[in-house]
């Protein structure tokens, strides 16, 4: 009887709170935001995140398109982490179905539930995460604004990978509140990562009528095609270096050697989106590391639609209630 009665005073605490959660993302977010609630929350992200990048590299980039899953749908609100309900379905909607890294985020949250309890968003995990996998990876570091919160439902429809037209990439960015200029520096994460067969094989076997490509370069991401499915059929963004955050993707478009159609839309039309491209090819990529930290945050900053339903939920993959 007592504990009944316990469970339902937790129930109710829930419910009120998530009623009292205010529901706006932007302007209120701060890097300093869990400075008295959670004063450890960034050394907790940081120090698992390494360990599991250290034993599974691989992660390190799948956490970062984690990331770009949630901001590009319906803002930064941690709906790419829930499990496929009867209404909604993000886990497994392809392509959100190819996303990983799930593990880890939900491995983070259950450590910060234990030293503070519903207080830590996981829609903050992510962004959080996605900066530390970053620098692990060599790359730059920026401060994170925190205070997102977290959706109570999935969006239904996951960006496409394989857009071709520049136009169109730029009017979805614009949308967004992102320029051509922070679009093509964080197209830049495809330094790091993978992409299956699927996702390139209209580029490398022109069935776009893609002439702009390396054919020595389609050749072999042909090979890779007829690999086993799994890894055996994924070729890297960048095959030389790809796992360290560097700059030699730009380089690699530069050479007509863009892995997907939506990399290689990047260059070679003229003009500024040129200029761009070429500007962060050049040096160490001081310069692209300064825009894809800066894009990272503007990207970091996008609301979910005024509102709707949020929370802190306590684990990442479902809804408290």
């Amino acid at each position: 009887m007592a504990s009944s009665r316990a469970f339902s005073w937790v129930a109710l605490a829930l419910l009120l709170f998530v009623a009292v959660v205010p529901t706006a993302n932007g302007d209120d977010l701060s890097p300093r935001y869990y400075d008295k609630t959670c004063p450890n929350v960034q050394r907790v992200v940081r120090s698992l995140m390494a360990h599991k990048v250290a034993g599974e590299p691989r992660m390190a980039p799948a956490v970062l398109r984690l990331f770009f899953h949630d901001c590009f749908v319906n803002g930064c609100d941690g709906s790419v982490l829930l499990d496929a309900t009867p209404t909604s379905a993000r886990r497994t909607r392809c392509p959100t179905a190819s996303l990983a890294g799930f593990e880890v985020i939900d491995e983070i949250k259950s450590l910060l539930e234990h030293d503070c309890p519903a207080t830590v968003f996981c829609a903050d995990i992510i962004a959080l995460a996605s900066r530390d996998a970053v620098a692990i990876l060599e790359g730059p570091t920026w401060n994170v604004p925190l205070g997102r919160r977290d959706s109570r439902s999935a969006a239904e429809k996951p960006p496409h990978p394989r857009e071709d037209n520049l136009g169109v990439l730029i009017d979805m960015s614009e949308k967004h509140g992102l320029d051509a200029r922070d679009m093509t520096a964080l197209s830049g994460a495809h330094t790091v990562g993978m992409a299956s067969c699927e996702n390139y094989e209209d580029r490398t076997y022109g069935t776009n009528g893609d002439a702009d490509i390396d054919p020595s370069f389609a050749e072999t991401a042909r090979q890779t095609c007829q690999g086993p499915s799994g890894d055996g059929d994924k070729a890297s963004f960048d095959a030389q270096t790809p796992m360290k955050f560097d700059n030699a993707y730009y380089l690699e478009l530069i050479a007509r050697r863009g892995l997907l159609t939506s990399d290689q839309t990047l260059y070679g039309g003229g003009g500024l989106q040129d200029n761009l491209v070429e500007m962060y090819s050049v040096d160490d990529g001081e310069a692209f590391g300064r825009d894809f930290a800066k894009a990272m945050v503007k990207m970091g900053n996008i609301p979910p639609p005024k509102g709707m339903p949020v929370e802190v939920r306590l684990k990442c993959s479902v809804a408290n209630w």
